[in-house]
């Protein structure tokens, strides 16, 4: 396959610096279980001060829990010598009862299989210890209401669609972690999903809505950025100096495909990958009072050297739907975006055992992205209070804005008697200003391992016109961890 390189950088270094720095990476969450690692010697001050592991930078969209139990003794086993495996079903059927192009009813899920080896635990080799790898494959199936009902594919109201190839086993990520200096320096590389890593939260996910599980749009929606299931190529440096601060960055291959990796998601050695992203993010994670009410702040940044087609200008500076003219190219793409969380009560313990405030706000380049702001914000409580503390409950609102360049493109193939353009959001249905999403859920632990989750949405605006009447939509999300 051809390879291409901009200035000192190729994708053949990218590939190969990756491989180096995994060949000394273990999974984030693992260093609780091994206690971290430090470097004798280097920097003492840090290694004498050793910060509290986060957790997982980034995990499934499901618990940990299983329905079967131990496997009958075969999970503490498997766990004694480094394996961890979890296997999971997801389903999730919504029907569009009210509005939207017409009503019906459809189920889209998947079945997803996570692997996490500890190598030093594993081989008992000392050259191995905290080298952990971590792997994710899902298979996905189903029809997507958004789409094929409401005539909406800017909120899809199913998280579980699209993006997994019609393939049997779809590679999400495969990358490996490690921390040095007692926590304080965490380094991942490999096949990663970027929006996993940076403007993450496990919050979203307990929503059902996709434009914001597992991380907000418009920015998984780009090609420097985008999100599980899809992975980029490349790296991520975490620096924590106290409990409760870090700053986060990375650099990814871009790749200019539909699908990264191929439909399979296997395929990194894509032709194409000479460009790359280097998304930047802060973070403050706080704990207030006795209760250790904790929160989640942090603002980020992300550049892709690209080039991207503007969605309306040709190289003269007139739509180019009219014209015929080669669109006008823009050298590189911005975006950024401020995220904060925070516990107002708490009901037990745990990091998310309690009434919880959240909120976002995100920004891309409008010229080369058919979406420009989203603002979200809502309201998650655990259900103590009630007598139910594995359930949970949750409202949020969503704010989704095209951006204006689209809108022109739009308007002027309106004047030339011109079909509608698709961007990245799919098929086009009028000219796009803003959709409003209202989402209500309810999760009920029913079993070990099984949970189902009644939710309704309201569309305002589906796909962002006013071509459709608003949408209401009721759905049934179903996950068993086996």
């Amino acid at each position: 396959m051809t390879q291409t390189s901009s200035g000192p950088f190729s994708f053949r270094t990218l590939s190969l610096t990756c491989l180096l720095v995994s060949a000394f990476s273990a999974q984030a969450h693992a260093q609780l279980l091994t206690g971290g690692n430090s470097a004798v010697g280097l920097w003492p001050s840090l290694e004498a001060n050793p910060v509290e592991d986060p957790g997982p930078l980034f995990s499934a969209p499901y618990g940990h829990n299983h329905f079967f139990g131990d496997w009958w003794g075969a999970q503490p086993w498997l766990l004694d010598h480094g394996i961890h495996i979890l296997a999971d079903v997801h389903e999730e059927l919504a029907g569009n009862f009210k509005g939207g192009r017409k009503q019906g009813v459809t189920n889209a899920g998947q079945v997803g299989v996570e692997l996490d080896i500890d190598w030093g635990k594993l081989t008992n080799a000392d050259f191995m210890k905290g080298f952990w790898s971590h792997m994710m494959v899902v298979n996905g199936h189903g029809r997507n209401l958004s789409t094929d009902y409401i005539g909406d594919s800017i909120g899809g109201v199913q998280q579980i669609y699209g993006a997994r190839g019609n393939v049997v086993a779809h590679l999400v990520y495969l990358y490996g972690e490690k921390s040095f200096l007692n926590n304080h320096v965490d380094v991942s590389a490999g096949w990663i999903p970027v929006g996993s890593f940076f403007a993450a939260s496990p919050l979203f996910c307990m929503y059902m809505n996709v434009a914001v599980c597992g991380n907000p749009a418009p920015n998984k929606y780009t090609e420097g950025n985008r999100d599980w299931p899809s992975g980029n190529l490349g790296a991520v440096v975490r620096v924590m100096p106290t409990n409760e601060t870090y700053i986060m960055g990375g650099l990814f291959a871009v790749s200019p495909h539909a699908y990264n990796g191929g439909i399979s998601g296997w395929a990194w050695a894509q032709d194409g990958l000479g460009k790359f992203s280097t998304p930047v993010e802060v973070g403050w994670l706080p704990s207030f009072g006795k209760n250790h009410l904790v929160g989640h702040y942090k603002a980020g940044y992300s550049y892709d050297n690209s080039k991207y087609k503007d969605l309306y200008e040709d190289i003269n500076g007139n739509p180019w739907v009219l014209t015929g003219q080669p669109a006008r190219y823009h050298a590189g793409r911005a975006s950024a975006w401020v995220i904060a969380d925070q516990m107002l009560m708490r009901n037990g313990e745990g990091p998310i055992n309690g009434l919880i405030a959240h909120a976002g706000y995100m920004w891309t380049d409008g010229k080369t992205t058919a979406m420009s702001h989203h603002i979200w914000g809502g309201f998650i409580e655990t259900g103590e209070p009630w007598g139910r503390p594995l359930d949970s409950i949750g409202v949020m609102y969503q704010w989704l804005k095209m951006s204006r360049t689209v809108a022109l493109q739009q308007e002027a193939s309106i004047f030339g008697g011109q079909p509608f353009q698709s961007n990245q959001w799919g098929q086009v249905w009028g000219v796009q200003s803003h959709e409003n999403i209202y989402e209500l859920f309810y999760n009920a632990h029913v079993a070990n391992g099984l949970t189902l989750q009644p939710d309704f949405q309201y569309i305002n605006r589906p796909g962002g016109t006013t071509t459709f009447h608003d949408a209401a939509v009721m759905a049934l999300q179903f996950n068993v961890v086996l």
